[in-house]
């Protein structure tokens, strides 16, 4: 295939059907108010069952620090939650 083949080809793809233009500034509805975030309990729960990291020879060492970014983000998200109001309290938790 010649280079002026080619160079056609992506020319005609470019003349193609426009897709529709979006109005990216349109009104959306009203979200409902957001509900109080507990922390979890254990953060790293979900991350120890799904088995050790499949690196040979390092899966202990591999699982500690994977499990010590989680429990940071876990609280980190409580942090954020408690200053934009939104952590539960202890009354809250047993509620739903």
């Amino acid at each position: 295939m010649s280079a002026n083949s080619s160079r056609r080809k992506q020319q005609g793809r470019r003349r193609g059907v426009k897709p529709k233009p979006v109005d990216l500034w349109r009104p959306v509805p009203q979200l409902p108010d957001p509900e109080p975030i507990a922390p979890a309990a254990d953060a790293a729960m979900l991350l120890r069952s799904l088995g050790d990291p499949p690196l040979h020879g390092q899966g202990q060492v591999a699982e500690h620090y994977l499990a010590a970014v989680v429990e940071r983000a876990a609280g980190l998200a409580t942090a954020l939650a408690a200053g934009s109001g939104l952590l539960a309290s202890a009354g809250d938790a047993g509620e739903k």
